[in-house]
């Protein structure tokens, strides 16, 4: 989608301008996908005493750092992009685990990886918006990504003075104008779903089947796989999702 965002190759420098796109956006996608997971693995390890690999990290960090390197992808070199997508896997990490600190409410962690990953790419364009890029792609060149120009002695900050306007922009476009939608949804009772239905899942409710196979794992199966792996690796707590699984497994069947 970001190589497309060029529009046409019809010379040399849309045809580099396009290329540079693809490159920038598979290099931050893959550097969010490790950056998230293994950081995930590092926090989980530490907390557990056992490392797993998280899929669905993987996943939303790929996410991640696709929409973090987006804003400027066809300005940023692919060193640049590596480290917009590695931060871009913190990010989400990070907002992730706020949500749940704040209990608001993200099934498919959203927030994390278009809010807030939007929010750091439009900020890291004002810091690595590399001027020669900027010119060929068609911009004005005149002032560069603060690195850039820190690196060059000037110091000037312009660009990324834009960019943090751009966001503060956004921002107070979309409170005003969703802020009176989600009011009046609320106060027509369309804001969320039933509770119950919310329980049972929307999959039963609105397309009459379920899409997942939610039942856990037996509790005795859950504790002969601890044993086994305190065998081998000394202490392991139960992770907590696997735990409360076991226990509702249990109480179906008893």
């Amino acid at each position: 989608f970001n190589p497309g965002s060029a529009l046409k190759i019809a010379n040399a420098d849309s045809a580099a301008t396009a290329a540079l796109c693809a490159v920038t956006t598979t290099m931050a996608a893959a550097a969010g996908c490790v950056s998230a997971m293994f950081t995930d693995s590092i926090i989980d390890g530490m907390a557990t005493g056992e490392t797993t690999y998280d899929l669905t990290m993987a996943m939303n960090g790929c996410l991640a750092g696709l929409v973090a390197v987006t804003a400027g992808t066809s300005v940023v070199t692919p060193w640049a992009a590596i480290i917009i997508g590695v931060i871009g896997g913190w990010v989400y990490i990070g907002m992730s685990k706020l949500l749940i600190k704040l209990k608001i409410d993200d099934a498919v962690d959203a927030i994390p990886v278009h809010f807030a990953n939007g929010f750091w790419g439009v900020l890291a364009t004002g810091l690595f918006a590399n001027g020669g890029l900027m010119a060929t792609a068609g911009y004005n060149s005149e002032h560069e990504g603060w690195f850039y120009e820190w690196g060059s002695g000037s110091g000037d900050g312009s660009l990324l003075i834009c960019q943090l306007a751009c966001l503060a922009w956004i921002i107070g476009w979309v409170t005003t104008i969703m802020t009176p939608f989600f009011i009046l949804l609320n106060m027509a009772g369309m804001f969320r779903v039933d509770p119950l239905e919310e329980e049972v899942g929307l999959d039963i409710s609105h397309h009459r089947g379920s899409a997942y196979d939610l039942s856990g794992p037996s509790k005795d199966h859950v504790d002969e796989l601890m044993e086994i792996r305190a065998s081998k690796h000394g202490k392991v707590e139960v992770p907590k999702e696997v735990a409360q699984a076991a226990d509702d497994a249990a109480e179906e069947t008893a």
